[in-house]
């Protein structure tokens, strides 16, 4: 009986084994520099860039349905951000900033197909490093380490502002929107993309979407949540916005992509077992975070905002 039951014993233990490094390692946001900690973190570790390549935001997946390649769908995501909020109507060599630019995905795309001019700002000296290591000195990109609330810009310095899933880092949501549209110069194109819960003072969560609420923000160093409507109301009030605010829920578009994440590692188990053993549970102690997210996604607990407006 107890040879039977060895193994069940074993993968209880492991469960319980992860559930604890799953809580003692969890990434309370503190302030901005728990974020930058986060980044520097996850991009010297290099699993997440192994694993999902040079974007780290989601996909879009055009039917609403894992038909086509997760890295494949993060660059569709770029593509489709773009011609929504009407990028791809800027001349050449218009200048771009990119707020919260990760390793700078987004901005070689930006770069390379639409021939803009492109600032790259995040809050990790890490990341900032390697997205100048992965850029070829042809783009016109360049990466600064810089706080996305106190950003050392001109008013008016830039045609248009990208932003993709920062903005749930931002402990000032108004502060957040005030220096985006500063730097926007009047009658440019503000693009961004962001995790937002749904309305909670309308609909007030659960018992139990508290609790996965608390760890969607412990995991992965959020301070807050607010709803798409909200934030849209902050950029509308806005002295530098046109007042003009569109936004949409591109749930379907995105969902896939929290199932794809985790089967990246079953399609290519070398770029994890390349890192080293350790890299091997860092990956699985991601996986109840993204089941965690996959389900308030799903279930309308959380809303994948995408915005658009003029300055």
């Amino acid at each position: 009986m107890f040879e039977l039951l060895f193994p069940f014993f074993l993968l209880v233990l492991f469960f319980l084994f992860l559930c604890i490094i799953w809580r003692i390692n969890a990434r309370k946001y503190i302030s901005s520099g728990t974020v930058a900690s986060a980044y520097d973190a996850w991009t010297q570790d290099k699993l997440l860039e192994r694993l999902w390549g040079e974007h780290i935001h989601l996909g879009f997946y055009p039917s609403g349905g894992g038909d086509i390649d997760f890295r494949k769908a993060k660059v569709q995501f770029v593509h489709e951000l773009i011609k929504w909020s009407g990028l791809d109507k800027l001349p050449k060599g218009s200048r771009i900033l990119d707020v919260g630019c990760g390793i700078g995905g987004s901005s070689r795309i930006l770069a390379e197909y639409y021939g803009f001019n492109v600032t790259g700002i995040t809050i990790s000296p890490s990341q900032v490093k390697r997205a100048r290591e992965l850029t070829p000195n042809w783009l016109n990109c360049n990466f600064q380490v810089m706080d996305a609330l106190d950003l050392k810009f001109e008013d008016g310095s830039f045609d248009a502002v990208w932003s993709v899933e920062a903005g749930a880092h931002m402990n000032d949501k108004t502060r957040f929107a005030d220096e985006m549209l500063r730097t926007l110069r009047p009658g440019g194109y503000l693009a961004l993309a962001d995790w937002n819960s749904r309305d909670l003072k309308t609909y007030p969560p659960s018992f139990f979407e508290k609790l996965v609420l608390k760890q969607l923000l412990e995991q992965w160093v959020h301070p807050q949540f607010i709803s798409i409507n909200e934030f849209g109301n902050i950029l509308r009030s806005n002295k530098n916005s046109s007042g003009t605010v569109i936004s949409e829920n591109w749930n379907s578009y995105t969902n896939p992509s929290w199932y794809d994440s985790i089967i990246e590692g079953i399609r290519r188990p070398f770029a994890i077992l390349s890192l080293g053993p350790f890299a091997l549970v860092k990956s699985i102690r991601e996986i109840p975070t993204i089941l965690l997210m996959n389900w308030a996604f799903r279930k309308g607990l959380m809303e994948f905002g995408v915005y658009k407006c003029r300055g």
